[in-house]
């Protein structure tokens, strides 16, 4: 099998002009823990065969994406000017073939797209960045109203796995007294299960976006697909795209 077949397409209303892909651990050449197709270049692997993964994928885009730098912050790059490994988080696009792109390995990664096809962006949407507001920070760099956006939510760490203490709990609790709910305890005192989906699906519904699809992809027990740091700590990164076609479909 190619390289397509070992990626997912997002399946949501997106107009015609919005293409979007996330990739799986499959389809590359890196060496285990990374196989197979890890596109980090920050996590002990071969850099030869990073960048062999990440040619790979350009056949299935219009140009080279914009690669970030992570910190799990709030900082939003503008892929039609910034060049790799710019220190982002998210990044938004309107030009035709600029392509966003966001990598995780148990962070949930977030897509939008406005409804007339002029504007997307990704977003890296750890917890650490979903509580800062990284997702608040796209939409407003995006200059569009809220309620014409559509957005996507790509593998994450589900909610029976991704476990947490009661810092992070208190810290969304602090902007949203119902993230609560977001919170399930389990095993010792002190500690819960969190559902990373519900906390970014309740941001987007305080901003006025409501049509938000995916959130289906648990990175942690889904070992045959997803890379999970989680899971397995040394691990190689997914990579979640978008862009606007030009006027070719490219």
């Amino acid at each position: 099998m190619g390289l397509p077949e070992h990626c997912i397409v997002p399946d949501w209303p997106a107009p015609a002009g919005v293409k979007a892909l996330q990739t799986t651990r499959h389809g590359g050449i890196s060496a285990a823990p990374y196989d197979t197709l890890n596109l980090g270049l920050h996590v002990g692997d071969d850099p030869v065969r990073v960048n062999r993964n990440r040619q790979l994928l350009s056949q299935l885009m219009p140009s080279e994406p914009v690669w970030l730098e992570q910190v799990h912050g709030t900082v939003v790059a503008d892929a039609d000017a910034a060049a790799c490994r710019v220190v982002a988080d998210a990044s938004i696009a309107r030009k035709r073939g600029s392509v966003c792109v966001v990598m995780t390995a148990d962070c949930l990664p977030v897509l939008l797209c406005d409804e007339d096809g002029t504007v997307v962006g990704a977003a890296h949407a750890g917890w650490k960045g979903l509580v800062a507001g990284v997702i608040e920070a796209t939409v407003q760099e995006m200059g569009v109203a809220p309620q014409k956006l559509l957005a996507w939510l790509g593998p994450t760490i589900g909610p029976h796995a991704f476990e947490v203490g009661e810092d992070v709990r208190a810290a969304f609790m602090a902007h949203d007294a119902k993230a609560a709910e977001a919170f399930v305890p389990h095993g010792a005192e002190g500690k819960y299960h969190a559902d990373i989906c519900m906390l970014a699906r309740r941001r987007l519904n305080a901003l006025g976006i409501t049509r938000i699809h995916g959130g289906t992809h648990c990175t942690f027990h889904q070992k045959d697909k997803f890379f999970s740091y989680r899971r397995d700590g040394v691990t190689g990164r997914m990579g979640t795209f978008i862009w606007l076609a030009d006027g070719a479909g490219a």
